[in-house]
């Protein structure tokens, strides 16, 4: 089931919360699959692990789709289940696009789509207790336009507002680790020092800026001093997500429980 972000409607668009998703098929060589798009009450749909698989970590999912629409299965629910069955606690999110298939989009990605971001972190921690979550190992992870979403919640954050009326609004938006998976990577977005640490993934055979900017991104965070990990597998394409084929890819999300494994983000509660 899934949960709002904002009870009451997002902030400034409170009158357009009921407006109905829509959903379509989309056509491409290999395969057909849905598509979510009509976004405008942003929600949160948990995948909690069962307590005697719990680790106490837990992970926004952003869905890509070029912020026309969200697949919402194999770079979404999908890889909730994986998570959920490997003890993280995954909450797929569905945040407002800049260029919904509906036609001319009020949100804007820098803004909207980041403020999902930013929210679905504060949510998540405020109700940790309750899904069995340490607040100090929340993350978040992107699939290409959902990956430029988690790239600038990882860059863009601030510690809450103690004295907001609204509990949520106490808590930091700013991510403990972020997974940017094909990301459709901003040019605006700079790394420092305090830019969580970060784990890449890209195929060779994607577009050809994308390896090159993940490398680029990689080095950054190295000179940062920022801890990341970048795998460039040989094939794979664009929009691989956890899909099941007889390519290396494939074993993403394998290498990235290792790398959370590694860096201490699957203790067990």
């Amino acid at each position: 089931m899934s949960i709002s972000l904002w009870n009451g409607g997002a902030p400034g668009f409170e009158a357009r919360r009921d407006e109905k998703e829509q959903v379509a098929w989309r056509q491409e060589p290999d395969l057909v699959f849905p598509v979510t798009f009509n976004i405008h009450n942003p929600s949160i749909t948990p995948y909690v692990p069962t307590a005697d698989r719990a680790t106490g970590a837990a992970v926004i999912i952003a869905p890509g789709g070029g912020h026309m629409f969200l697949t919402m299965d194999r770079e979404g629910y999908d890889v909730g289940q994986w998570f959920a069955d490997h003890g993280v606690a995954a909450f797929v999110l569905k945040y407002r696009l800049a260029h919904d298939k509906v036609g001319t989009s009020v949100y804007r990605s820098n803004v909207e789509a980041l403020a999902d971001g930013q929210r679905a972190i504060r949510l998540v921690r405020s109700r940790a207790a309750e899904w069995g979550v340490d607040p100090n190992r929340v993350g978040i992870l992107g699939f290409s336009a959902g990956g430029e979403v988690a790239a600038r919640a990882g860059t863009s954050y601030d510690s809450g507002k103690p004295d907001a009326a609204d509990p949520v609004e106490r808590q930091s938006s700013k991510p403990d680790f972020m997974v940017l998976i094909y990301p459709g990577l901003p040019p605006d977005v700079k790394v420092d020092k305090n830019t969580p640490q970060a784990f890449l993934a890209c195929a060779y055979d994607d577009r050809p800026t994308m390896s090159d900017g993940l490398a680029n991104l990689y080095i950054a965070l190295h000179k940062a001093g920022v801890n990341a990990e970048l795998h460039i597998y040989n094939s794979g394409g664009h929009g691989f997500g956890v899909r099941q084929r007889p390519l290396a890819v494939t074993g993403w999300t394998s290498r990235l429980i290792e790398w959370m494994g590694d860096r201490g983000l699957l203790k067990h509660p």
